[in-house]
């Protein structure tokens, strides 16, 4: 069987049997289009061996991907083979026998300071007072929708302050439809990441108003879609949609570097750690399937005490008066 024609069985059996999401489908076809690519026209896959893969790898090296591309191209190729090998058509995997260095892919999560994060979200809030001026501070208000630009700024301040609260992924945020929150229990239901779907739960009472009100403005559009967040165009707005609502707001608040959607989840992670949650409350709110994802943010939080400890630790002030009276 030739590796094209192997890859194009794969992506149809693998991705029916498995609850994964259209991006990762995605992913997974570009890799292996880039491997067969590599491969050659042609190329049996049966011929797939150590020596490929390890050449494939150096390839990727030269080319200047990262060293985290590079893995993740060889995860794919690595399920590629383990599922040939289950129905039959391979032997054995050729990563049994190749061991790689991916180098360093460690990177440290990117997040706002609280200023940032402030501004941020201020300029939702104050775009959303300005349009239905009182529609927030009353939980009992109905939110009044007169046009689509008071839905949209409305629809604007549950994203950022959804993001901000639950830690959700862009992806998780856009996939969300309207049943998945439960007004009463102020919860919303999440499919994960893998298929791992967990429950968001709302513990802050203002973002419980937002999303209150928000729903009630969604509700009033009149649309066939069960998205929970919708575009001009009364479709569900896709994850793209929502980097470029953050984007806007990034401008309009005149934070002058760039924030992307994933950086509100790592800074909330990283202020609850700093602010004293357990690694293992963190590790569920995220979602993460193992806790060496959450850990990473132990880095952050040990810098942000080290340097409080330089300024409050009260050793320093005692041995410097010490110092004084021995000199």
């Amino acid at each position: 069987m030739h590796l094209e024609q192997a890859c194009t069985e794969f992506l149809s059996g693998y991705f029916s049997t498995h609850d994964r999401r259209k991006k990762t489908e995605a992913a997974y076809q570009l890799d292996l289009s880039q491997f067969s690519s590599f491969a050659g026209a042609g190329f049996d896959v049966l011929s797939v061996d150590g020596t490929l893969v390890e050449r494939w790898a150096a390839h990727l090296r030269q080319e200047n991907y990262s060293p985290a591309s590079i893995r993740r191209k060889m995860v794919a190729l690595r399920v590629f083979t383990s599922y040939w090998v289950r129905k039959g058509l391979l032997s054995e995997s050729p990563f049994w026998r190749v061991k790689l260095s991916y180098g360093h892919i460690e990177q440290l999560p990117r997040s706002l300071t609280e200023r940032e994060m402030r501004a941020l979200l201020t300029r939702a809030w104050r775009a959303c007072a300005a349009i239905e001026p009182g529609v927030l501070l009353n939980e009992d208000r109905r939110a009044k929708v007169r046009s689509p630009s008071n839905y949209r700024a409305l629809r604007n301040l549950a994203i950022v302050d959804l993001l901000f609260a639950t830690g959700m992924r862009v992806g998780e945020v856009s996939a969300l439809d309207v049943p998945d929150f439960s007004k009463n229990e102020a919860i919303f239901r999440v499919q994960g990441k893998g298929g791992r779907d967990r429950l968001a739960v709302l513990v802050d009472k203002a973002t419980v108003q937002i999303q209150r009100a928000h729903i009630e403005a969604r509700l009033k559009i009149k649309t066939k879609s069960s998205a929970l967040f919708i575009n001009v165009d009364s479709d569900r707005l896709s994850a793209q949609g929502i980097t470029k609502v953050i984007a806007r707001l990034r401008r309009e608040a005149r934070i002058k570097r760039h924030i992307t959607p994933h950086m509100l989840r790592h800074t909330v992670a990283t202020l609850l750690l700093s602010n004293g949650a357990d690694i293992r409350i963190v590790q569920e709110f995220l979602g993460h399937r193992s806790i060496v994802t959450t850990q990473r943010y132990t880095h952050i939080t040990k810098e942000h005490m080290a340097r409080v400890l330089r300024k409050r630790h009260p050793s320093i002030k005692l041995n410097a008066q010490l110092i004084n009276l021995t000199t």
